[in-house]
């Protein structure tokens, strides 16, 4: 039992991780971020296994990270008020033309990195833009 308490809370902490560290961060790994994800998972394994290299301890984290990630997205799906915080909501960067600096602010985006995403969907000049959205998913959607 004690493994399984071990690998909850290391999926209760990679999850608050990887909401701190933001959408955009993950949406776009470099090869060092690979790497140190790689290195992460190690460190978790060693953290919720400690010296238990038998099949049934690593059968018993597999599962109780799988049961928690379908919990999680159980919940997300039934209860709507605990979907914001399970799973993000989207963020509008700019609104008529205007870019909303706060909320570039707020996910550690630069203008720089929205004029790229504009330019790779063919768009010009941000003024053209109505709606720019940062999605869940770290994406940026633009509607013009």
């Amino acid at each position: 039992m004690d493994i399984v308490l071990r690998a909850a809370i290391a999926f209760v902490f990679i999850w608050i991780v990887t909401r701190v560290v933001g959408r955009r961060e993950l949406s776009s790994m470099e090869p060092f971020d690979l790497i140190l994800l790689v290195v992460i998972g190690d460190l978790v394994q060693q953290g919720v296994t400690q010296s238990d290299y038998s099949m049934l301890g690593a059968v018993l984290v597999i599962s109780t990270f799988a049961l928690l990630t379908v919990a999680t997205s159980y919940l997300s799906f039934r209860f709507r008020r605990l979907r914001p915080a399970l799973e993000g909501e989207p963020l509008i960067l700019i609104e008529n033309g205007r870019v909303l600096e706060d909320n570039l602010r707020r996910e550690r985006l630069t203008l720089e990195e929205v004029t790229a995403e504009a330019r790779l969907n063919q768009i010009g000049d941000l003024s053209d833009v109505r709606f720019a959205v940062l999605e869940t998913n770290g994406q940026i959607s633009f509607v013009s």
